[in-house]
């Protein structure tokens, strides 16, 4: 069997390591043992970090649907209800946005969920 020389795979394997680990701080960008180790590291955080980020954006658009709705005499909860007993169907994400981009879209909906919890 011939002799296998590992020249430049090994490099392939080392620069894209190194590519990937550029924006690293100090020797992690630039000692392939350590970069390496640096990448595993990131890649977890990476995985965990997709997780949080859809908490974290619901925790801000409930944070955002709330104040919005105690402008209009509503806590969160209430509206939220009475936007179920309206039937009407829109998600969170939608409500934040229109808080912030269209009031007075947002004041329609306050006022059609506060007449579905008067009913």
């Amino acid at each position: 069997m011939a002799r296998v020389k590992r020249g430049v795979t090994k490099h392939r394997r080392h620069h894209a390591v190194l590519q990937s680990v550029r924006g690293h701080r100090g020797s992690r960008n630039r000692r392939y043992k350590v970069a390496r180790e640096s990448l595993i590291h990131a890649m977890a955080y990476q995985t965990a970090h997709r997780k949080l980020r859809k908490r974290e954006m619901r925790a801000l658009w409930i944070l955002r649907i709330n104040a919005a709705a105690r402008t209009h005499g509503l806590s969160y909860s209430r509206l939220v209800h009475g936007l179920i007993m309206a039937n009407v169907e829109i998600d969170r994400k939608q409500l934040a946005d229109l808080s912030v981009r269209e009031p007075d879209a947002f004041a329609q909906v306050a006022r059609v969920a506060s007449e579905a919890l008067a009913a």
